[in-house]
């Protein structure tokens, strides 16, 4: 089977191109400006419907770029936007208390939520990079707030907690490389899971619960998160541009695995 995008030619039962990762489902479809015009100028979308479109989306063959470059920018953009978080514990830190907290949870939501829309509609990774940082930023300060609260950057918990999302990290890493198939159909389920579990906390902040069960349990489910986004980053085409993208999807479940643990550790010390 000959790659619509680069070329290459592939086994008859490939899915996607061993040289540069794209969908041969896509197989026949011309890469036409029109057809990435008709694709890229539809409505705001986002979650799993934003990985399908992206995933789905005719890419200019001129954009491609090898293996080794696009999963060396995944690394390199998600080093940048670890090494801003660190930098805002740095040089933040206890000033993070001066701010009041509905300002700060509305800055971060707002802020977060338009990076995440600049990197879904975008096709250029520079913007794209743009739309990473602001979702980087917002959720630095909140990390910010946390580390602090449990005894700043240079404690033994946020020393703990950073030492164990390192190497679930890396251990989902090398899951992925031994069971692709597993984590290729998880999305729909850890969607559910999440959506399920976010309700449940809201319930129970509500009536008052004080509980430790979903912070593991949110843990779990974004240690299963990073798998899955590590394995679906090799799915899209290799452009900078889905390079920008994944790398997002793989920082914010970093993030919210270590805010998790981070959590949990702090409530046991406590």
């Amino acid at each position: 089977m000959i790659c619509p995008n680069c070329q290459a030619e592939n086994d008859s039962f490939a899915s996607t191109c061993h040289a540069c990762g794209a969908p041969l489902e896509q197989a026949g479809r011309a890469a036409s400006p029109e057809a990435v015009k008709a694709v890229t100028t539809t409505g705001l979308v986002l979650g799993k419907k934003a990985r399908e479109l992206r995933l789905n989306t005719p890419v200019d063959p001129h954009a491609l770029i090898s293996a080794r470059a696009y999963n060396g920018t995944i690394a390199v953009v998600l080093l940048w936007g670890l090494l801003v978080n660190y930098l805002l514990c740095e040089f933040v830190g206890t000033s993070i208390f001066t701010v009041n907290p509905i300002v700060l949870l509305v800055g971060y939501m707002v802020l977060a939520l338009c990076g995440i829309i600049i990197s879904s509609r975008s096709r250029n990774p520079l913007i794209s990079f743009l739309g990473y940082n602001l979702v980087v930023i917002p959720f630095g300060l909140v990390i910010t707030l946390m580390v602090e609260t449990y005894g700043g950057i240079g404690s033994k918990v946020v020393s703990d907690a950073f030492l164990y999302t390192l190497l679930i990290s890396i251990g989902m890493m090398a899951c992925v490389m031994i069971a692709p198939d597993f984590f290729s159909r998880l999305g729909g389920t850890l969607a559910g899971v999440l959506i399920g579990l976010i309700v449940c906390e809201i319930l129970l902040l509500i009536f008052g619960v004080k509980q430790q069960i979903t912070d593991w349990l949110v843990a779990g489910l974004f240690c299963l998160y990073i798998g899955y986004d590590i394995h679906r980053a090799q799915q899209f085409s290799f452009t900078l541009d889905n390079a920008v993208d994944s790398a997002l999807d793989i920082y914010m479940d970093i993030a919210n695995l270590f805010i998790r643990i981070l959590s949990i550790l702090g409530k046991r010390r406590d």
